[in-house]
């Protein structure tokens, strides 16, 4: 009999889930989950650890201190399409292939996109808050200047899975989408522009990046400033994109109209970050792509990768480079 893959689970998925995925697969795995979701639970359970799926909560990254303590890793899945908690460029250099969960979410966070900047245009949650405190702002709603989608020039950062699809539905809605990625996308409906002058021309302003090297403050003060008076940004990318400190000075001073965010810099974001007092702005807790059907993509992605590695079939997704034809070590 052969031994089985030891597959281990980060993410806060029911074990009884977890078991119901895998349970085609028989006594080809063994299923090892952390005593308790701390430092202490991981570094128990890594040692023997080949396969892991990921914690998209961001509690327990695998960092190279950590993957030194697992020296049966083969494969990481990420049950998310952000990898920034997983040390992807150690583990290339290990050939160990990491996967993530591409598209899974892409209509869900692109809805949540479409619908923070509706909520930004027409000034709804500044008006639900004024009615809730017994008052009728009307005259000062028109004050505020609202505005309709398909008068805004829409540039969306960053033209993934994620990205295309925003651009779809800000489109459907007649508003003229450009975009800039780090590569250019032929098959794109969007108009491409240098970064520099996407900015310059967007009234709405889309982040949709992952956080890498190359992104992290890629969205410095400088650049806010290229951005028309009184732009809207929405990020549902990474925080670390744009600093949350950069954000709230250029709300603070005007730049800014009105800012949508569902990602920051440090998660949970602090309790007395000036962010947090502003009206200006829409606060989200990292929930964007938290709808069920997309909950239902990413355990289906999880569990369709596991079974391929286990059974000798390349993984979907390797977002490193290395084969992804999964083997033990």
């Amino acid at each position: 009999m052969a031994t089985p893959w030891r597959v281990l689970t980060l993410a806060p998925f029911g074990k009884d889930l977890v078991r119901g995925l895998f349970e085609p697969l028989g006594d080809a795995v063994e299923l090892l989950f952390p005593e308790s979701r701390d430092e202490d639970g991981l570094l128990a359970v890594l040692p023997d650890a080949e396969l892991v799926i990921g914690d998209f909560t961001g509690l327990f990254s695998l960092d190279k201190r950590v993957l030194e303590a697992a020296p049966h890793l083969a494969f990481v899945q990420t049950p998310s399409v952000g990898t920034d908690s997983v040390d992807v460029d150690m583990l290339a250099k290990a050939g160990v292939p990491v996967a993530n969960a591409a598209g899974a979410n892409a209509r869900g966070v692109a809805e949540w996109a479409l619908g923070a900047a509706l909520v930004l245009c027409r000034h709804l949650a500044w008006a639900d808050r004024g009615v809730r405190a017994g008052g009728w702002p009307q005259r000062e709603l028109l004050a505020r200047n609202p505005r309709e989608i398909h008068t805004q020039r829409v540039g969306i950062v960053g033209y993934g899975a994620i990205g295309s699809e925003t651009a779809r539905l800000f489109e459907a809605l007649g508003a003229p989408v450009s975009y800039w990625s780090r590569r250019r996308r032929p098959e794109a409906s969007a108009t491409y522009r240098e970064l520099d002058d996407l900015l310059a021309v967007s009234d709405i302003l889309v982040l949709t990046l992952p956080l890498t090297p190359d992104t992290r403050g890629l969205l410095d003060a400088r650049r806010l400033a290229l951005l028309p008076d009184r732009a809207l940004l929405v990020n549902v990318g990474r925080g670390g994109v744009v600093a949350d400190d950069v954000v709230a000075e250029a709300l603070e001073s005007g730049r800014l109209g009105g800012a949508a965010l569902d990602v920051y810099e440090q998660e949970p974001l602090p309790p007395d970050h000036p962010l947090r007092s502003r009206e200006d702005v829409l606060l989200s807790p990292h929930g964007a792509g938290g709808t069920g059907q997309a909950q239902i993509n990413i355990v289906s992605a999880v569990r369709d990768n596991i079974t391929a590695a286990v059974t000798g079939k390349p993984v979907a997704n390797v977002v490193n480079g290395v084969d992804p034809l999964v083997r033990r070590r």
